[in-house]
């Protein structure tokens, strides 16, 4: 009988995007697996630091409401 464990990725073989901030590459993180198509930045310093350009559409116009 063989033990059925789930299969480990390597590091050089999971997903990564682009930091919308800084140009960085990152890589997925097991705390992103719910979210991972949601995340833009690498982390929460960019995510505050963000360019000016990226507010939701419903601020943009400079209503906070």
């Amino acid at each position: 009988m063989q033990c059925t464990m789930p299969r480990q990725r390597k590091k050089s073989d999971l997903p990564s995007k682009i930091c919308l901030t800084c140009q960085r590459p990152f890589t997925w993180r097991k705390k992103w697996a719910d979210c991972w198509s949601e995340v833009k930045y690498c982390s929460e310093r960019c995510r505050n630091h963000r360019p000016k350009g990226s507010l939701p559409a419903s601020r943009q116009d400079g209503w906070d409401g």
